[in-house]
C-alpha cells in the first residue's frame, strides 16, 4: 500500500485486495471436496452452474452445500455456517419449518400437480386474505411472474401502455423493471442479455422519495401502474422518506394510474409485510420468495375494485390466450405449504423473535462501526438488515449505486464465510429467522469486528 492507494469505503484499495487474496486462500484450502466436486459433475452446466446468480458469490467456487436445517448450513467438507442469506430471502423463516415440510411429506402422497384446487388451496385463500388483505388472489410460481401477469391487468383495466418504476428496484426479472434513470432520463440497464426491444416504450424510471418526478411522468397520462417496494432493498437500502407513501397513493388516484406494491423482500417487515404494518392501500399486492416456507410460490392480489373493473375486460375480451398463468401454477404442492406457512410458521411470536434477533444485530453492526470509525452506517427492516460501506441514509437508487462497493464487500463476505458466516452474495444483506439463536447474532457480530478491525486497524 502506498500513501496514493485510493480509498473505498474509507479503505485503502491495497488493504482490501490483501483481504481478499487471504481469506480466498482460506477458502480454498478449507474446501478440497467442494472443488472436487464441481470440478467432476459441474462441466452438464452453462457456466458450471445450475443458475447463473450461484456465480455471483465471491469466493473462489462455489460451496456445495450437504443439508441446511433452521439456520445452519452444512457444506459437504464438513463446515457448518451460521445462515444469514437464507436463500436470499427465499427461507427467511428457516431451512425446512417442520409444519412445511410435514406438509410436503403428506402431500407427496396425494400427487404433486393436477390443475385443480384442492382443500388447502381453499384454506390458503382464506389465510392469504387474514394475513395481508381482502385481495382477490391468484397464485404464481415466481415473484417475477406475478408482477408480470399483475401489469398485464393493470394495462387491461386502465387502457394505458407504461409502467413507472424507481430508479435501482427489483422485481424480479420483469422487463419493464430492466430500466435505469441516467442523466434525467430513462434508458435500459445495461449488461441486458439478448435484448432487442425497446423498454422505454413501456416503462418510465422515477427516483424513489422524488414525488414530484413521479407527478410529472404521472401527468403525461401515460402510465397504467406504479410497480414499487415499500422499500428499496436490492443494492444499498433506501427507506421511504416521512410521507412518501401517501403521497404516492394520493397521486396515484388523481391521476388514474394503479398502485402496485412488490413485498417480495419487505415481509421481513412484520406480520402482514410493510403493507399492513404500515397501513398502505395498494390497487395490487404481489407477495413471493419465502411466503411458502422456502417452495417456490408467489401470490398477487387485486382489490375489490381493480377486479371488478378486470372481470368486466376479461368478460368483454376477444377469445384467446390471455398471457398470464403458467401450468405448474397453483399446484397443490405449493398449496400446503403455503398453507402451514400461513397457518404454523410466519405467526406474530415468530416475527416478534425475528424484529428482535434484528434489533440486536443492528445494534452490534452500529457498535463495530462507530468503534473503528468506518464512515458506514447499517439499516433495518424488521427482520432484515444491512450493513452499507457508505455514510447514510440514502434517499434513492442513484445514491445507492454510488455507495455500492464491489471489492470491499467480496472480501467482507468472503471473511465472514471463513468466519463461520454466510451473507447474500448480491449485496451486504442479513435475515433473522425465527430459528436464528442469540449466539449466532453475537458470532456474526463478533466476526464483523473482526473483519473491521482488520481493515481499519494499524497497518503492520
Amino acid at each position: 500500500m502506498t500513501r496514493t492507494d485510493p480509498l473505498i469505503g474509507g479503505v485503502p484499495a491495497g488493504r482490501i485486495a490483501a483481504l481478499a487474496a487471504r481469506e480466498a486462500a482460506a477458502y480454498a484450502a478449507a474446501r478440497p471436496q467442494c472443488h472436487a466436486a464441481l470440478e467432476a459433475g459441474a462441466g452438464a452446466f452453462l457456466g458450471g452452474v445450475p443458475m447463473h446468480w450461484m456465480r455471483d458469490w465471491p469466493q473462489p467456487f462455489a460451496l456445495v452445500v450437504a443439508r441446511a436445517r433452521g439456520a445452519r448450513l452444512w457444506d459437504i467438507d464438513g463446515h457448518g455456517l451460521d445462515d444469514f442469506c437464507l436463500g436470499d430471502t427465499g427461507s427467511m423463516f428457516g431451512h425446512s419449518p417442520a409444519p412445511v415440510a410435514r406438509a410436503i411429506r403428506a402431500q407427496a402422497g396425494r400427487g404433486l400437480t393436477y390443475m385443480l384446487p384442492s382443500q388447502d388451496a381453499l384454506e390458503a385463500g382464506r389465510l392469504l386474505a387474514d394475513r395481508f388483505g381482502p385481495f382477490r388472489w391468484q397464485v404464481a410460481t415466481t415473484a417475477t411472474d406475478a408482477n408480470r401477469f399483475a401489469l398485464r391487468v393493470a394495462r387491461a383495466v386502465t387502457g394505458r401502455p407504461r409502467v413507472l418504476v424507481f430508479n435501482g428496484c427489483y422485481h424480479g426479472t420483469v422487463d419493464e423493471a430492466m430500466v435505469r434513470l441516467h442523466a434525467g432520463r430513462t434508458e435500459a440497464r445495461p449488461g441486458l442479455v439478448g435484448q432487442v426491444a425497446d423498454l422505454t416504450r413501456s416503462a418510465i424510471a422515477c427516483e424513489f422519495n422524488d414525488l414530484a418526478g413521479v407527478e410529472a411522468a404521472l401527468a403525461t397520462g401515460e402510465v397504467a401502474v406504479v410497480l414499487t417496494e415499500p422499500v428499496m432493498t436490492n443494492s444499498c437500502m433506501v427507506l421511504p422518506d416521512p410521507g412518501f407513501h401517501a403521497g404516492l397513493r394520493d397521486l396515484t388516484r388523481r391521476h388514474g394510474a394503479l398502485l402496485l406494491i412488490d413485498e417480495t423482500h419487505t415481509q421481513s417487515s412484520g406480520l402482514g409485510g410493510y403493507t399492513r404494518l404500515h397501513g398502505l392501500e395498494p390497487d395490487i399486492l404481489v407477495v413471493g420468495k419465502c411466503v411458502a416456507g422456502g417452495v417456490p410460490a408467489a401470490v398477487w392480489g387485486l382489490s375489490d375494485e381493480v377486479a371488478a373493473r378486470f372481470a368486466a375486460y376479461d368478460a368483454a375480451r376477444a377469445p384467446g390466450h390471455s398471457g398470464m398463468g403458467t401450468t405448474l401454477s397453483a399446484n397443490p404442492m405449493q398449496f400446503a405449504a403455503l398453507r402451514a406457512t400461513l397457518a404454523e410458521v410466519a405467526t406474530p411470536a415468530a416475527f416478534a423473535v425475528m424484529e428482535a434477533g434484528a434489533a440486536r444485530l443492528h445494534a452490534g453492526l452500529a457498535h463495530a462501526i462507530t468503534s473503528h470509525g468506518a464512515p458506514w452506517h447499517v439499516v433495518r427492516v424488521g427482520a432484515r438488515v444491512e450493513f452499507i460501506c457508505a455514510p447514510g441514509p440514502l434517499r434513492n437508487g442513484t445514491e445507492a449505486e454510488a455507495a455500492h462497493a464491489p471489492a470491499l464487500e467480496a472480501a467482507l463476505h468472503m471473511a465472514l464465510l471463513n468466519r463461520g458466516c454466510l451473507i447474500a452474495p448480491f449485496h451486504n444483506m442479513m435475515l433473522i429467522s425465527p430459528a436464528t439463536t442469540t449466539r449466532q447474532i453475537d458470532r456474526l457480530i463478533a466476526a464483523f469486528a473482526a473483519v473491521l478491525a482488520d481493515l481499519f486497524g494499524p497497518d503492520t
